[in-house]
């Protein structure tokens, strides 16, 4: 009998999809040939049970896995390095126990619609811990990853906004099991933060998925955010980025993002789709 052949294990690519109150959020996944999303909202008035079951009778129709529920909140959101550290995530107090409810109301959502993980962004979290900001912060964390642990989920960091240390000084003070990292590639870089390559060296235990998203690094201090780019474009090291994840054993999904619109975000994404096949397959073969 000749030996069988066994399936080479690698991670699966997806990409990101919006979620409203009354879409098919896998439509748009389908049209790339993709099996797997991450399902966006930035609303928390959507995360009700009936629209839950709707999504799980969508995904299941449509075979598309959800890899996660990226998850947003109420009030102000700027992105840039002037106007953002007292606007995203659950640094700000003025915003931070109303958000607390509402990613705890995602946690909850994500469970019913059969999701492993919700993922958000913490916001600039302090760098250091002696910080006024830092303690609360780690606090209201705290409280949605035990609702998502109560719930059966994870909760994972999008990267971007802090360093890798930073980062992982959180997940430790913050001290639950079901804590991981949700690596944007081009965030770290975009925000001047770290080499998505190298910051595996830091945290990479805890990378459960991937942004796949590439970019420039900044060149000013103020005030917007450096150049996105296409992938293969800008300064990702690609084949250095799964070379490394392979060492790790990393085999979760990889989730293209490109954060324009209309025909082109399209085209951007089918040669995403080609470009980091390309170098998985390489990579994991």
């Amino acid at each position: 009998m000749g030996q069988e052949n066994k399936r080479i294990r690698k991670p699966e690519l997806g990409v990101i999809t919006s979620l409203t109150a009354d879409n098919d959020p896998f439509t748009h996944v389908a049209q790339f040939g993709l099996f797997t999303c991450h399902l966006c909202n930035w609303d928390p008035n959507v995360w009700t049970k009936k629209r839950a079951e709707e999504i799980k009778q969508l995904s299941c129709d449509s075979g598309v896995r959800i890899a996660a529920v990226w998850a947003g909140y109420s009030g102000p959101k700027v992105w840039n390095f002037l106007e953002g550290p007292t606007t995203l995530g659950l640094v700000p107090p003025k915003y931070r126990k109303t958000r607390v409810k509402e990613l705890q109301r995602a946690a909850e959502f994500a469970a019913m619609v059969g999701a492993p993980a919700i993922i958000t962004h913490a916001g600039f979290i302090p760098e250091t811990p002696s910080d006024r900001l830092y303690a609360p912060t780690i606090e209201a964390l705290r409280k949605i990853a035990e609702t998502c642990l109560n719930v059966g989920v994870d909760f994972w960091f999008e990267t971007g906004q802090e360093t890798p240390i930073t980062l992982l000084r959180t997940i430790e003070d913050i001290g639950l099991n079901n804590l991981g990292i949700n690596l944007d590639t081009a965030n770290c870089i975009l925000y001047g933060k770290a080499n998505p390559v190298d910051s595996l060296d830091v945290f990479g235990k805890y990378v459960k998925n991937l942004h796949a998203k590439d970019g420039f690094y900044p060149t000013s201090g103020r005030p917007e955010l450096a150049k996105e780019a296409p992938i293969g474009k800008g300064k990702v090291d690609w084949v250095a980025l799964f070379a490394k994840l392979k060492k790790l054993r990393f085999l979760g999904d990889v989730i293209i993002e490109r954060e324009i619109s209309g025909p082109q975000q399209a085209k951007d994404i089918r040669k995403a789709v080609r470009f980091l096949q390309e170098v998985i397959d390489k990579t994991y073969s």
